[in-house]
């Protein structure tokens, strides 16, 4: 066979069409895409309005520590945990600390004077930089061994439709906000790029089978199980939008109560399918960054399913002393840390194909929130957890820190995957480096 050069070529000598190149375009045992290079990725998972602190930070500190009722999903994983308690977000400017808590959380910046009011504070506009996702992102898209088809996903779980700084977390640059793709349907379109209106239901399968089985006889073992992998996902998601498609014909859509989104009750099952898409988009390969946004800064979902039926942001407000608030508060974070946990079991499960090991040995999930603490908006001791490896932290720790800016950090996330930069944001709070004590 003659040494091809790129996976469209590849394909056309095997006469397939281009349909199938989002299953193929970076199967790990083609030629081009070895490089020798192990793969590091990142996922930045969000949930909002603050922790229960008891509930959440660990009392000890170092290798030797107990975890909070908020945090126990994680016990399989204690290992891979690194606490970061004493992180601070010490950008100030326009904006409530709603507002700075979100807009600022991974650029590190200052945002823009604009005219959206919160609290009560000044109003303000969109962020005035990049975030640090994006700035990893563009350092791995720069070069042909780190590359890949997306760069970044960006995946998201009730954000409300509206854009404002409360929604938004993720930038491309100064006033650039990214949007997060709620709609699993929406997300797996974008991968895979076939399904073009669920009134119109087709088979992606039905279009490419024969040519997939032409790729399947050309391809290793190992490539081959993933390609099926593809496919059982294909065939999954085809039969919930068949479901979907149904469950709408046979039973409308029922009255909520002003305020609530249709799929509020949903939570559950679309947290599930988006983790699982970017499970398989990092197996593929489709890229090496992603973020997960779970509704948005002083998101209001009502958990019902775990026995609450508040809004999280109106809970958040209730005083310490109201111990049934802080209750319902801690079952909320135990909730999004069992999704957290259900992220790490997927990706511990998931063999590299490389041989290194599983994807969570390379792969860094850092959970984190707008505010440290709900009912007193504070921006110090903002939760920053972080699970699996990859970057070569030293992880199964809990490490108690002096009120540091968390730009440090963003900058220690740079560090990790090679890129060298001196600061990030507000170079103001980045006078000391990146952070210390972490590898």
């Amino acid at each position: 066979m003659p040494i091809m050069t790129s996976r469209r070529e590849f394909l056309r000598h095997l006469g397939v069409s281009a349909a199938v190149l989002p299953f193929a375009f970076n199967l790990p045992g083609l030629a081009w895409a070895s490089t020798g290079t192990r793969k590091q990725r990142l996922v930045v998972l969000f949930s909002p309005n603050g922790v229960i602190p008891s509930a959440f930070w660990p009392e000890q500190e170092g290798a030797e520590f107990t975890l909070g009722e908020s945090v126990a999903p994680l016990e399989p994983f204690k290992d891979r945990l690194l606490f970061l308690n004493g992180v601070c977000d010490k950008v100030r400017g326009d904006g409530d600390n709603h507002m700075r808590g979100m807009g600022c959380l991974l650029t590190g910046i200052e945002l823009f004077p604009g005219n959206i009011q919160g609290g009560s504070h000044t109003p303000a506009g969109w962020a005035s930089g990049l975030s640090i996702d994006q700035e990893i992102k563009n350092y791995l898209q720069s070069k042909p061994e780190t590359r890949t088809r997306f760069g970044s996903l960006e995946f998201g779980v009730m954000v409300p439709d509206r854009a404002d700084t409360w929604t938004r977390m993720s930038y491309s640059a100064g006033n650039k906000p990214i949007t997060p793709v709620d709609d699993p349907y929406q997300m797996f379109q974008k991968l895979y790029g076939r399904l073009k209106d669920q009134s119109a239901l087709r088979s992606v399968l039905d279009d490419v089978q024969a040519d997939l089985k032409k790729l399947e006889n050309a391809v290793s073992a190992e490539d081959r199980r993933i390609l099926q992998e593809h496919a059982t996902l294909v065939r999954e998601m085809e039969r919930e939008l068949a479901a979907a498609k149904e469950s709408d014909l046979d039973h409308p859509v029922p009255e909520l109560e002003p305020g609530i989104r249709e799929e509020n009750d949903n939570m559950p099952r679309l947290s599930r399918m988006q983790i699982d898409l970017m499970v398989q988009a990092f197996q593929a390969d489709f890229n090496r960054i992603a973020t997960f946004q779970f509704t948005n800064s002083v998101g209001q979902a009502k958990m019902r399913w775990i026995g609450v039926e508040e809004g999280h942001h109106e809970l958040s407000h209730e005083p310490d002393s109201n111990e049934d608030a802080k209750a319902k508060l801690t079952k909320i974070n135990h909730w999004y840390c069992e999704q957290l946990a259900y992220l790490c079991q997927k990706l511990a499960d998931t063999p590299e194909t490389d041989g290194s090991g599983s994807m969570l040995d390379n792969t860094t999930i850092i959970w984190t929130n707008e505010l440290g603490k709900g009912n007193s908006h504070t921006l110090d001791n903002i939760p920053f957890l972080l699970v699996g490896g990859g970057l070569g932290f030293q992880m199964g720790r809990s490490l108690k820190l002096p009120k540091v800016p968390h730009n440090r950090l963003l900058v220690s996330l740079a560090h990790g995957f090679g890129h060298h930069i001196e600061t990030f944001g507000n170079p103001e709070f980045c006078k000391d480096g990146p952070l210390t004590g972490l590898t």
